[in-house]
């Protein structure tokens, strides 16, 4: 009976000092919010306590914020479409006559829906990538208006797509900088899932620069602003804004284990998402500017293995330098750590990756970076992806006869890969690929020992090769492959 009452006068006890301690943190929570300078006595606190929660029930006080909110939804929501898919999908056949003699599966339709911002007032669209990739046909849905949608451009490096409606007067959103979003500013996420007519959520920037390591490619673009508002799924491709109803990113993911909210959702910057738009408008592909380096975060085991003497960790650590590259030109070394482009700080990889995107080939930057103890500043000549300052089109050829659109490999790829030569495979579309269950995104470095460098060049050979036939090259995540089959 003692044990039992000395436990339940702990317990008591315990509690009645937490509340204590809460109340404490209250009031001085009250303070620090409502009083620039901190109180001298218990009236003095009182005083201010009293004072906050007045200010706490006052109406006006409370509507300031919502005002804002209420604001920022009317002027946004009306920028915001809602897009329906469908695409066709091969799927794969394993019955051995449809394999030998044709056929080697069918197609089936696909349904898919997500979310655009009115870029332009003439009818140009952003959404992400990831919306209608392997759309056949496109429905944007605008105030219960229903419009056929044309993509224009893709960047699945940055998970960004251009579409084009024929509309006049459409109300296209404002555009405000990225850079110059703060972390713990207010932003709204608007979407249109489902064809709901706009939904809004709010949260925070809680961090920005984030790289969660979403897309695929070999230079993929991940510098996202992360927020606490809600994004889920039918939200993709909507707008990130601030409380001025202005774009500031396009939300395009969330961290989640079960494809539900989970309190993380990631947008792609605004200034990106502009400079992304007027490369596809202008050249129809995006410029996208090298630096001739390999860069990674810095890290315990990265400044044993580079021996680097630090007071931080922040800055770009340049793990490999291009061999006649720009950046060795102008002098850059592996173990050298980028602070700044162009006096925009650099704080990891995926900072200096953003910076690097807002430029073109044949810009000239400036880059202050730390070696050993010293800073250095350095002028680079930004290069494409084949070493030169010219702007570059995509070079996409579809061979009929394979069913399979194909494209070279640049040599800065080529590079990175340890390739010598490489012809990747964009999209199969049915035919003999199919029937090989060949994957996309399969770079095909030779055919029976002959290295091949240009698409048109694999459908030359395969269309008069006979007998047996061995395709060699590397996947997607960078493993040797065969393919062997005889005709």
């Amino acid at each position: 009976m003692n044990t039992f009452f000395n436990k339940q006068l702990f317990y008591l006890s315990g509690i009645g000092f937490g509340s204590g301690i809460l109340g404490a943190t209250l009031v001085l929570s009250f303070w620090y919010f409502g009083s620039s300078t901190p109180p001298s006595n218990i009236d003095e606190l009182d005083a201010v306590y009293e004072s906050n929660v007045r200010a706490a029930k006052n109406p006006e006080a409370l509507s300031v914020l919502s005002d804002d909110f209420v604001k920022a939804s009317e002027i946004s929501t009306r920028s915001v479409v809602y897009i329906k898919t469908v695409s066709d999908e091969q799927y794969n056949s394993y019955d051995l006559f449809e394999f030998f003699f044709g056929g080697g599966g069918g197609r089936r339709s696909v349904l898919g829906s997500g979310s655009g911002v009115i870029f332009t007032a003439d009818g140009y669209i952003v959404t992400n990538y990831h919306v209608i990739e392997n759309a056949q046909r496109i429905e944007v849905i605008h105030e219960k208006k229903s419009y056929s949608g044309k993509v224009v451009g893709t960047d699945p490096s940055s998970d960004l797509a251009i579409l084009k409606v024929e509309g006049k007067n459409l109300p296209n959103i404002r555009l405000a900088s990225s850079r110059a979003l703060k972390v713990g500013e207010w932003v709204l996420a608007v979407g249109n899932p489902f064809n709901l007519t706009s939904t809004v959520t709010a949260g925070i920037v809680s961090a920005k620069g984030r790289n969660i390591q979403l897309l695929g490619g070999s230079f993929p673009l991940e510098s996202f602003i992360q927020t606490d508002a809600a994004i889920n799924p039918g939200n993709s491709g909507g707008a990130l804004v601030n409380l001025q109803g202005e774009l500031v990113g396009i939300n395009t993911a969330i961290l989640s284990r079960t494809g539900a909210y989970n309190g993380y959702g990631f947008a792609v910057p605004s200034d990106i998402v502009a400079k992304v738009f007027n490369d596809l408008i202008k050249y129809g592909s995006v410029q996208k500017a090298f630096a001739g380096v390999s860069v990674d975060d810095i890290d315990n085991e990265k400044v044993e293995r580079f021996k680097l003497k630090l007071d931080n960790y922040q800055g770009a650590l340049v793990t490999s330098v291009q061999s006649k590259g720009a950046a060795e030109r102008a002098g850059l070394q592996a173990g050298d750590i980028i602070l700044q482009i162009n006096d925009d700080p650099v704080l990891g990889k995926s900072t200096f990756e953003e910076h690097l995107s807002y430029y073109r080939p044949g810009d000239k930057v400036k880059v202050l970076y730390k070696r050993g103890t010293n800073n250095q500043e350095i002028t680079l000549l930004l290069e494409n992806r084949d070493g030169t300052t010219d702007i570059l089109k995509q070079e996409i050829f579809t061979a009929e006869s394979l069913g399979a659109d194909l494209e070279p490999v640049s040599k800065i790829e080529r590079d990175k890969l340890g390739l010598n030569s490489g012809v990747r495979i964009v999209k199969i579309r049915g035919g003999l690929f199919a029937r090989l269950r060949l994957q996309e995104g399969f770079i095909i470095t030779a055919i029976n020992n002959r290295p091949v460098s240009q698409p048109q060049e694999v459908e030359q050979i395969l269309s008069r090769i006979g007998g047996k036939v061995t395709l060699e090259g590397m996947t997607k995540d960078g493993t040797r492959g065969y393919y062997s089959f005889s005709f």
